[in-house]
């Protein structure tokens, strides 16, 4: 279990400090990292088991009082893991997309594998606040910070198709399925649920189509019916992890042959086919936004800063 150990403690030093307490506290627990230990390995992740604990109504602030709920309610805690995924779907992430998209002739046809419940396919609908540029509605606006010579857009894009792709598409119009997405924002960051809620009532307005199966079976089938007339994009943001590596080859292979573009917003490590110019800082999280196999910049994980290459 040591390598569990430092999986959690890793999770809360480098990517998620507001939940610190709670993965040292799981480190030092031999009790807990057993119940956690005994789920299959794609089930083990820090997120979903804090997800988890919040969407079923438990603490995830002392670790005396986690621990306790975890033990207590472990059945529940349990089943939920099994059934459910870790499908953050942060629309903010648009922010760090859309530079990117509008180097691309429109109009676009979209296609985003591992799309959760479609919230990223809705880059045209939202507000943005770049550094000295605005775009969009700006009530609820995405802000992302930008250094380096970004591109900045200077208009929304004209996306005339979209369409997703997910093992276990979530419909906006849900409730249950809303709450998860809920539960899986960090409660410290109450900017993030904000934007949740708001991308849920740009998309609940005109659902996108969400297609259920394995990104690998159907995005080749996408390609090939979207719109002639359309520039063809698949994108897809914080998925990669959720592939094995032969399953991450296979998808790169796939992409390199389809008559599109591909555009990926994935942690450094998870792109080894891609030469970054510099290395990812050692003290923070940060994707690598690559466009075609050209890196572009580092993105913030949630779309909230763009460190553009030279």
């Amino acid at each position: 279990m040591n390598d569990l150990a430092r999986r959690y403690e890793l999770f809360g030093r480098v990517e998620a400090p507001g939940y610190r307490e709670l993965t040292e506290g799981i480190a030092a627990d031999p009790a807990t990292l057993g119940l956690i230990a005994a789920l299959p390995a794609p089930k083990q992740q820090p997120n979903l088991l804090f997800a988890a604990v919040r969407f079923l109504g438990g603490p995830v602030t002392a670790y005396p009082a986690f621990s306790s709920f975890v033990r207590q309610s472990w059945d529940a805690v349990r089943a939920t893991m099994l059934a459910r995924s870790t499908q953050t779907n942060e629309a903010a992430r648009c922010a760090a997309l859309l530079p990117a998209l509008c180097l691309l002739d429109g109009p676009l046809a979209l296609i985003e594998v591992g799309a959760s419940a479609g919230l990223c396919l809705y880059p045209d609908r939202y507000g943005y606040r770049y550094p000295g540029r605005e775009l969009g509605p700006q009530e609820g606006a995405f802000t992302c910070e930008v250094t380096g010579p970004a591109p900045l857009p200077d208009r929304l894009p004209e996306v005339v198709w979209r369409v997703g792709v997910d093992l276990n598409p979530l419909d906006v119009r849900d409730p249950d399925a809303v709450a998860w997405l809920r539960a899986l924002v960090w409660p410290w960051q109450p900017e993030r649920l904000a934007n949740l809620e708001r991308a849920v009532s740009v998309v609940a307005q005109d659902p996108p189509r969400l297609v259920r199966g394995d990104l690998n079976e159907c995005v080749a089938g996408l390609v090939a019916q979207a719109p002639e007339e359309a520039t063809v994009v698949v994108f897809h943001t914080a998925v990669l992890p959720y592939l094995s590596e032969a399953e991450r080859e296979r998808f790169a292979a796939t992409m390199r042959a389809l008559p599109c573009h591909w555009l990926a917003n994935e942690g450094p490590a998870r792109q080894p086919w891609v030469r970054l110019p510099s290395p990812p800082p050692a003290d923070r999280a940060v994707m690598a936004l690559v466009l075609d196999g050209r890196p572009l910049a580092f993105a913030g994980p949630h779309g909230q800063s763009l460190s553009w290459f030279a």
